[in-house]
């Protein structure tokens, strides 16, 4: 009887536990969509890293964590409900991003921006693109007209920067409209509009999917860019541990992506419906950004631009310190516990490196200045050759064996840009095959070394060249 009356004792005292036990919230607004954030969300949703590195014991030994996730589609509703407390931690851009901290700051409270995901000290993500018929090639040929983005998104900063690199005056040069991504897509189909500057993914998306053409890279305005994540600073003083284990999980997501690019872009592609071939554009080998948790003084300085853009647009009067928004305190202890080196971390500007055997050759590729890649439907894996004839010959055998090609990735031999082989224009000079994402940088690159400008099409069958045939 005394042995039944201790252990009554004891699971009351357990049941008394357990319901007395602290709960405590992790609310993480993510862009799903928005694929560069995908290891400060998506990735850590899918794959439950968040609560492989919550704390458990000291002060959190009998805590329990309510995990909450939302998607948004910009960070601009994102805010609103970190401001209003109903999100903790969120990711966005360097313009919402700053547009964060200002909020914040006019409620009365603080927001820290912690870590970059994701980025580009070229300027690389953002970009403009034209409806696919359009005669437009180039930027400057946009005067007069009126191109539509999304307001105070990282893409409206670079609009802005690459409109007064060109000398122009707002609403006298140009006409810039807002309007969101899922909006510009159908009127680009429609020819609606004239030109729409966006943010990752859709400069490429739009392009991949067949109705526009990328003309201008956020990379042209030299202004770099940045997706990140952010705190409520009280939060974050409160939870220390738990903002450090949310970026212990976000540099878990890098690790297991960097090693299969192609099967983690297949999983975003799944919960998102970008595009695979998009989602590796980015995440793969030398992709179009590169994922960097450090900040780098590039990063830093986009930060301090889009706040200064956000004051002159008018759409705060808050002067952020940008000294005290940006803490690289909880990303320094993350990667302290992952024994990693945060230092050299950010002085590396290296892309995820390529190590691969040129498909054609079986050679290791060490020049990557020509780089081809060729996904082929039903192979797992992207195959990679060191020229683009060698991967156009490829193609030709492939297709002409009845096998479908997912994508073609080409590399423009200037910047080094990862590019869709097929809205890319090509020069062929000395034997040597070259990409470039603009008409009017293969055209100066043929005037230097001989050879003509065509698209992939037209180098690729060896035919006439319907863009070049109808100018």
């Amino acid at each position: 009887m005394a042995l039944q009356h201790k252990l009554f004792v004891l699971l009351t005292a357990l049941a008394f536990g357990a319901a007395n036990a602290e709960t405590i919230r992790v609310a993480i607004g993510t862009q799903d969509t928005t694929i560069n954030c995908a290891t400060g969300g998506l990735l850590i949703r899918e794959l439950k890293l968040l609560e492989k590195y919550l704390p458990h014991d000291g002060k959190y030994k009998d805590v329990q964590y309510d995990i909450q996730w939302k998607n948004f589609t910009s960070g601009a509703p994102l805010t609103n409900e970190m401001v209003a407390g109903k999100l903790d931690i969120g990711s966005m851009a360097d313009f919402p991003g700053s547009f964060n901290g200002a909020a914040f700051a006019k409620a009365g409270k603080k927001s820290l921006f912690i870590t970059v995901l994701s980025g580009s000290v070229q300027g690389s993500g953002n970009g403009i693109v034209v409806p696919k018929a359009s005669p437009v090639q180039s930027l400057a040929e946009l005067k007069g007209k009126t191109i539509s983005v999304p307001f105070a998104s990282t893409a409206h900063g670079m609009l802005l920067r690459a409109i007064k690199a060109q000398g122009w005056e707002l609403d006298k040069d140009i006409t810039v409209v807002t309007q969101a991504p899922e909006v510009a897509g159908s009127a680009l189909q429609a020819n609606k509009i004239e030109a729409h500057a966006d943010f990752v993914p859709f400069a490429e998306l739009f392009p991949h999917r067949g109705f526009a053409r990328k003309i201008f890279d956020g990379s042209q305005a030299q202004a770099p860019t940045l997706h990140g994540s952010l705190v409520d600073a009280d939060y974050a003083r409160k939870y220390p541990e738990i903002v450090t284990a949310f970026l212990r999980a976000a540099i878990e997501a890098d690790r297991i992506i960097a090693a299969e690019p192609e099967k983690y872009s297949e999983l975003i592609a799944k919960v998102t419906g970008i595009e695979a071939e998009v989602d590796y554009l980015f995440h793969g080998p030398l992709g179009l950004q590169t994922r960097d948790f450090t900040w780098k003084p590039e990063f830093r300085q986009a930060v301090k631009t889009s706040i200064e853009t956000l004051r002159l647009m008018k759409r705060t009067d808050n002067d952020l310190d940008v000294n005290e928004f940006i803490d690289d305190s909880y990303i320094r202890a993350a990667f302290k516990q992952a024994n990693l080196d945060y230092d050299a971390s950010l002085k590396n500007y290296k892309r995820l490196p390529l190590v691969a055997k040129d498909a054609s050759t079986g050679k290791q590729i060490t020049d990557f200045a020509r780089l081809t890649q060729v996904w082929v439907a039903n192979e797992p894996l992207v195959r990679h050759y060191a020229t683009a004839e060698a991967a156009f010959a490829a193609v030709r055998k492939l297709e002409k064996e009845g096998k479908k090609i997912r994508v073609v990735y080409a590399h423009d031999r200037n910047s080094g840009l990862k590019l869709f082989a097929y809205d890319a224009w090509f020069v062929t000079a000395k034997g040597e095959t070259s990409a470039f994402l603009s008409k009017a940088s293969a055209e100066a690159w043929a005037r230097q070394r001989g050879g003509s400008v065509q698209s992939y099409a037209a180098v690729l069958g060896g035919g006439t060249d319907a863009r070049l045939a109808s100018k």
